[in-house]
């Protein structure tokens, strides 16, 4: 199983972070679109190191496609063809309260966008005449000043995060790659998004082989008890942080524990972090992420995905993983744990 590693820090660290993370083996990196931009990092990782690259998410929606597009032709062209662009829709409130963006019909717009790009890309590597018209954007200029020529690498994966059964049906229908949400279980993703996942895929005509799934996990991993208990911490503040959200309440719901997002939503409104992190207790903890040695992590890993998947995503929230663990769960994980 490969292994993709996320890329964080500020401009200047980038460069050595990427060095730092494929020393430990890592077969790829992705950005996060938080607190610093998606897309400029792995410019920078490009020229320190070879290897996978991919947003993990660029929000798509306050976006337009030709940004879009753009920006993925020039990461897969200074890549080597090395690029994957990982799309995502957030959430109604940071769209229009965080990027000032217009929301309605997310997964429509999503399908929308993901065809739009494709339509670019390909326009551009074919040098056929530009038509995209859609009921959200349309794309049907095209001069030769604007229109950068086929790209010698090809086209780059457009892939799309997804959670809910809509989404994950879109993802099927019209992406390259589904981006399995973190938070999530073994339970939701066999009950809900595995048959999304085909019956998306059923609707366009699609088979498995036109769609590559990489999960996302967040990992609490150590080998003393103080490693652990730190890892184990910082994982519960991630998961408290994902639960409290309404749109993840179907992952809760699926385990039996759908009660406790509104009760995480009001300690979030209250600014109680830490007493939101209380509330997943080790059961959570394991069930929505995974928990333990590096081996074992690798091999709970395996165990939930490795049937479904040869590529994961990997996140070590709130806490100080050493590298020799990061390089240990790599290696079990890429022996196939």
């Amino acid at each position: 199983m490969r292994v993709d590693l996320q890329l964080d820090g500020r401009p200047g660290e980038i460069a050595a972070r990427a060095t730092e993370l494929v020393a430990c083996g890592a077969d790829g990196l992705f950005t996060f679109e938080g607190a610093h931009d998606a897309f400029l990092p792995l410019a920078l990782a490009a020229g320190a190191v070879r290897t996978d690259l991919m947003t993990n998410v660029a929000i798509a929606l306050p976006r337009s496609p030709l940004h879009l597009a753009h920006a993925a032709y020039d990461l897969h062209l200074l890549s080597g063809g090395r690029f994957r662009l990982g799309l995502g829709s957030q959430t109604r409130p940071h769209i229009e309260k965080r990027y000032g963006g217009t929301w309605s019909r997310p997964a429509a717009r999503m399908r929308e966008a993901v065809l739009a790009v494709k339509a670019i890309l390909g326009a551009w590597q074919s040098g056929a005449e530009l038509r995209f018209e859609g009921e959200f954007t349309r794309h049907t200029l095209m001069p030769p000043t604007f229109d950068p020529g086929p790209n010698p690498c090809g086209l780059p994966q457009i892939c799309l995060g997804a959670l809910g059964p809509i989404m994950t049906r879109v993802a099927a229908e019209v992406a390259d790659g589904l981006l399995v949400m973190p938070f999530n279980s073994a339970r939701h993703f066999a009950e809900r998004t595995r048959p999304a996942i085909e019956e998306g895929l059923a609707r366009a005509g699609r088979t498995a082989a036109d769609l590559a799934i990489y999960p996302q996990v967040v990992v609490a991993t150590g080998r003393t008890r103080g490693e652990l208990d730190a890892a184990a911490q910082g994982a519960r503040r991630l998961l408290a942080f994902y639960g409290a959200t309404p749109a993840y309440r179907p992952v809760l719901d699926v385990e039996g524990w759908g009660e406790l997002q509104p009760e995480l939503r009001d300690l979030a409104t209250r600014g109680q972090i830490a007493a939101m992190a209380e509330l997943i207790d080790h059961g959570m903890l394991e069930t929505l992420a995974v928990y333990g040695t590096p081996e074992q992590c690798a091999a709970a890993i395996v165990e939930r995905f490795g049937a479904y998947a040869d590529r994961i995503c990997c996140y070590f929230p709130g806490y100080d993983v050493s590298a020799a663990h990061v390089a240990d769960l790599i290696t079990a994980l890429q022996a196939g744990a």
